[in-house]
């Protein structure tokens, strides 16, 4: 097993993750199998009970894990399965210590940090390393080990003295360390000083970077790359810059014209390694489709102006996976994305008796969207001002699409202004649920109230369609299957005894769970595109492969769901339209303006 550390310092937050994942994605061009872990070093078991607004979004895994945002990066980028052991906190190493104490596994010793938790942590990585997580079903032969938070930090130390030693029991020639550091622009001098004193830092706790990603907001200049490598005793060479990007999925592209690639095979011996042709292929075949996917993006003028209508809208990161997903299916459909943020707080009356501008601001902001966004969250907070962006969208053919939350928001504005039920509501909203009169959203019953982490609906689940709903576009776009397989989040959901009242008002379950009790999708016939989902579509979004609600979405926002639908129905993947349609234009150019300006605009 080869493995590569990629670490942090001066700040956290400074793009580990998305390194991480191209480095990954890097190493599966060449037909390897590469797995990834992500180490966060908090005392909480997982993501499930941390705020967005502190944490940035809970990913959800096939297995029902709860892990940090950066295992769904790894998979958009990799394209692989991971499992909810492939994130380690602090807080899983010490129960599984603290467990094994109580069996009396280690003899009445005195169970200490060194050797016992580190060396807990040694073989969890070994273990996890090699569980298969791709469609080849076999061991990975390398795994991308990101340590979250910065080098330096107290609660790192145990992991920082875990990898120092995983280095030597995993042999030389087999471990491999990148460090993510900041180079700041200070009165248009690039600084150094940070990234020495990060790397001096990460050398007095046992680490010895093999390679240096520089994050920096310009190119830097052979000066600064020469004095980064003095002063951190590493070759020029290995100083790799990652410049500020628009999209992020150029960052492998970067790291590629920068021979990462080259750089990691002469340290990790990655010649030795034999590559059956079967994978080898489809490693370049992959990469040449992300290059030409990524080109196509760079050159895209026309938009699609797309509103995204939440609760945790001061920090992005808490809808990471739905902005993403918004993303791939704009760069499929030919369009780049333009993505208003409106906290749903805003939208309601309240607000705008006391604070008017932003009332008519987020107002202005929904009236003018091609599509309106509505996705997961918890809590009562801002949910009026969902629902009067539901109704917005139903009542003015706007495409809109639901996540969990936001189909749970259709449901009750649907209920309250079309089936009369003026009162109806979810349980979720009230102190006393008891004394709803129309509680069309109820707790979901075998769900404990009192215990908090790992207790909802999680992981993948089936879907099956209802008989009689050909008609669907977004069946449609599934490929008219019996039934989908799709990640949940979630311990409310439609209440069963006003199913009946609202499909005959016009609302059709079009979609529910395999027992035909649970409410999983609905979707309008006569709307350009009005549809809600329980489960999260966008856990399962790839950069290669939308996840078809939101690219159902995107396309009618765009106005060409029907040119999708058509593609569809022929099996051409519209991927293939725009990027042939790009590349033909990128070669017009050539003709007319000469190879350089046809570069230029690569």
């Amino acid at each position: 097993m080869k493995y590569v550390l990629v670490s942090g310092g001066v700040i956290s937050g400074i793009g580990k993750g998305v390194i991480a994942s191209s480095t990954g994605l890097l190493l599966q061009t060449t037909g390897l199998k590469v797995s990834a872990i992500k180490i966060d070093p908090y005392m909480n078991i997982d993501a499930g009970t941390m705020a967005p607004t502190e944490h940035g979004e809970c990913f959800v895994l096939d297995d029902g894990g709860e892990v940090d945002l950066d295992l769904g990066n790894y998979e958009r980028y990799m394209n692989v399965t991971l499992t909810k052991e492939h994130n380690i906190t602090t807080g899983k190493i010490y129960q599984h210590v603290i467990n094994r104490e109580r069996k009396g596994e280690y003899l009445g010793k005195t169970v200490q940090v060194v050797p016992h938790i580190t060396d807990a942590i040694q073989d969890w990585i070994e273990r996890v390393a090699r569980i298969p997580i791709d469609d080849s079903g076999e061991e990975p032969e390398v795994c991308i080990i990101e340590l979250g938070g910065t080098v330096g930090d107290i609660e790192s130390a145990p992991f920082i003295e875990a990898m120092r030693q995983l280095r030597r029991r995993a042999g030389k020639g087999n471990f491999l360390q990148i460090h993510v550091s900041l180079i700041p622009v200070i009165n248009g001098e690039q600084k150094t000083k940070p990234t020495q004193a990060a790397i001096r830092e990460a050398r007095s706790s046992g680490l010895a970077p093999d390679l240096i990603a520089c994050r920096c907001s310009e190119a830097l200049s052979a000066v600064t790359i020469n004095k980064i490598a003095m002063f951190c005793q590493v070759e020029p060479e290995d100083v790799v810059q990652v410049v500020d990007v628009r999209l992020t999925y150029r960052v492998p592209l970067l790291l590629e014209n920068q021979r990462l690639l080259s750089l990691l095979s002469s340290i990790l011996q990655l010649d030795q390694v034999v590559i059956p042709q079967q994978l080898s292929s489809k490693g370049q075949n992959t990469w040449s489709r992300w290059k030409t996917l990524v080109h196509a993006a760079t050159t895209l003028h026309d938009e699609v102006k797309v509103t995204l209508v939440g609760k945790y809208t001061t920090l992005h990161d808490s809808y990471l996976s739905v902005t993403k997903s918004l993303e791939h299916s704009a760069m499929h459909c030919g369009r780049r994305l333009v993505l208003e943020w409106v906290d749903s707080s805003d939208l309601e009356l309240e607000t705008a008796k006391s604070n008017p501008a932003s009332y008519h601001k987020a107002w202005a902001v929904v009236c003018t969207a091609d599509g309106i966004i509505v996705p997961g969250g918890f809590g009562t907070r801002g949910t009026e001002g969902m629902i009067a962006a539901a109704n917005w969208a139903r009542t003015r053919k706007v495409p809109y699409l639901g996540i969990c939350l936001g189909m749970q928001i259709a449901v009750i504005e649907f209920a309250r202004n079309v089936c009369g039920l003026t009162e109806a509501t979810s349980e979720e909203f009230s102190s006393e649920p008891d004394k709803l009169t129309s509680p069309v959203v109820m707790f979901m019953p075998e769900i404990d109230k009192k215990t908090m982490g790992g207790n909802m609906r999680l992981g993948i689940r089936p879907t099956v369609f209802q008989d009689g709903t050909e008609w669907s576009k977004l069946r449609e776009l599934y490929g008219q299957p019996e039934q989908i397989l799709e990640r949940h989040r979630h311990r409310y959901e439609i209440n069963n005894k006003y199913v009946e009242k609202l499909e005959e008002a016009g609302l059709p379950f079009i979609g529910r769970d395999t027992a035909g009790e649970r409410m999983e999708i609905i979707e309008l016939k006569d709307h350009p595109w009005f549809v809600g989902v329980q489960f999260h579509p966008e856990y399962l979004s790839r950069v290669l492969k939308p996840s078809k609600p939101y690219l159902g979405f995107i396309a009618a926002a765009c106005g060409s769901l029907d040119r999708l639908l058509d593609a569809n129905r022929k099996g051409v993947a519209m991927q293939n339209h725009f990027t042939n349609h790009i590349a033909s234009e990128l070669d017009r150019m050539k003709l007319t303006n000469g190879e350089g300006a046809a570069e230029t605009t690569a």
